[in-house]
């Protein structure tokens, strides 16, 4: 699988794009100030009309609007409109973390394909997985390391039942620290 086919869209666009999943619905992905910022940028460089479109509640997070979709997503595309620079966990995705605290570990996992069609066509494609998984760890860490401790643990407590583990890392120590452990 070429991740860049597409005139340069990556291969989970394409996919992402034709989803009837639950994704984008009511999903509040986390951001670090620099994406917020990075956001920003983007959407002024490219004429996109998005306000304020960031909530803090426990965490800082993408809002969402009309129906519970994220505020990035456009009904009418079914697409992004920030999708090249779009949040870590957005990114990340079909590829999620939790934090175990007593192992002081971060542990991986991949959705179900059940809930997530390009998480299947992962499962299927042990190389391509194995790049996204690394992209993935990448951007789910910077997530990690830029927010506070509380903000983690509320972060730590959503459900994501229809996930299998891949596997677990030791937490970097900083944010072992940052957590008291």
């Amino acid at each position: 699988m070429n991740k860049n086919d597409d005139n340069g869209l990556t291969y989970s666009f394409n996919i992402c794009s034709h989803c009837q999943s639950i994704c984008c619905i009511d999903a509040k992905p986390p951001l670090t100030v620099n994406r917020k910022k990075i956001i920003k940028e983007y959407a002024l460089k490219n004429n996109i009309q998005i306000g304020d479109p960031f909530v803090y509640s426990e965490y800082p997070h993408v809002g969402v609007g009309e129906g519970a979709y994220c505020n990035f997503f456009n009904k009418a595309t079914g697409k992004c409109i920030v999708h090249d620079v779009k949040p870590e966990t957005c990114v990340a995705g079909p590829i999620t973390f939790d934090i175990n605290f007593k192992t002081k570990k971060i542990e991986w996992f991949l959705k179900k394909k059940e809930l997530c069609a390009y998480a299947g066509i992962l499962f299927d494609d042990k190389v391509s997985l194995e790049e996204h998984f690394e992209e993935a760890k990448k951007q789910l860490l910077s997530l990690v390391k830029d927010l506070s401790a509380d903000q983690l643990r509320a972060i730590v407590k959503i459900e994501e039942p229809q996930t299998f583990k891949l596997s677990d890392d030791d937490l970097p120590l900083q944010v072992a620290k940052k957590l008291g452990l």
